[in-house]
């Protein structure tokens, strides 16, 4: 986070010289641009520091016989940009989860207890950091910003 607060004081003085429509169109630019970083890694299973998500709990399906049952990755619809949101206005640029959803990601993120049902025993979660910032997020952050601060 230590790279967050120097970027953001970096940045702060130019941000201030333009106009609010402007900094809302920044905003909304740099969103969208985290938003799709946070899609791929989700999408390649991986926390923000590049270790891969702990794995699922073996569950035992009863399907019928002779059906193939894939693996379904973790998070498939989490990732879509119905549920991940990405909100810009002249003071920020913001992603998160939506709704009912954004309870299932808290979970996951910050690996809390929860029941998968109303009669389910209670289950620790594991930790799955589903949004962060990587080392590249924040230098495409950093040139992104520098590209339409010069322009």
């Amino acid at each position: 986070m230590a790279d967050l607060d120097a970027l953001e004081h970096w940045i702060s003085p130019l941000l201030k010289r333009i106009e609010p429509a402007a900094r809302t169109k920044l905003a909304r630019t740099v969103a969208k641009d985290l938003r799709r970083s946070q899609q791929q890694r989700v999408i390649a299973q991986r926390n923000p520091d590049g270790s891969p998500y702990a794995p699922r709990k073996p569950r035992q399906f009863r399907g019928k016989k002779g059906r193939i049952r894939r693996k379904l990755k973790m998070f498939q619809k989490l990732r879509t940009a119905t549920y991940l949101g990405a909100w810009g206005d002249p003071a920020a640029a913001t992603i998160g989860f939506t709704g009912r959803i954004s309870r299932i990601a808290r979970i996951h993120q910050d690996g809390l207890r929860d029941r998968a049902a109303a009669a389910a025993p209670s289950v620790q979660y594991e930790r799955r950091e589903l949004l962060g910032f990587t080392a590249s997020d924040i230098e495409k952050l950093k040139d992104l910003l520098l590209s339409r601060l010069t322009t």
